[in-house]
């Protein structure tokens, strides 16, 4: 138990040395910084304009279908990468695995294609 102590002792330190510079460094904004704010540092900032809705209003489903589709169809071809740089290692079962991969996830996209679900009315 000793030595594991003795292992982890330097992971500890930079712990202890990152939490208490963290601290330091707020109370010292807290300290050191002016505290007054005014009506423009309290204004949105993101967009420039006052919010005219609740945040939490309900989104249209096809936001998320789409999102949804964009990240299936998008790591789908993050696989090709791998496949395409280990292709004259993995030979040619590897080749007609990605075959079959690929027909699947064509059969995928036509089907999404004939549902609608590409489409925005």
């Amino acid at each position: 138990m000793d030595g594991l102590l003795r292992e982890y002792f330097p992971i500890l330190v930079f712990i202890g040395i990152a939490v208490a510079l963290a601290a330091v460094i707020v109370a010292a904004s807290l300290v050191l910084a002016r505290q007054r704010p005014d009506s423009e540092k309290l204004s949105p900032y993101e967009c420039g304009f006052e919010p005219f809705a609740d945040a939490r209003s309900k989104f249209d489903v096809r936001f998320y279908l789409v999102a949804i589709l964009f990240i299936i169809f998008d790591l789908e071809v993050a696989f090709l990468f791998p496949w395409a740089v280990s292709l004259g290692q993995i030979g040619l079962f590897g080749f007609w695995s990605m075959m079959v991969f690929l027909l699947v996830l064509t059969v995928g996209f036509i089907y999404e294609w004939k549902k609608g679900a590409l489409e925005w009315e």
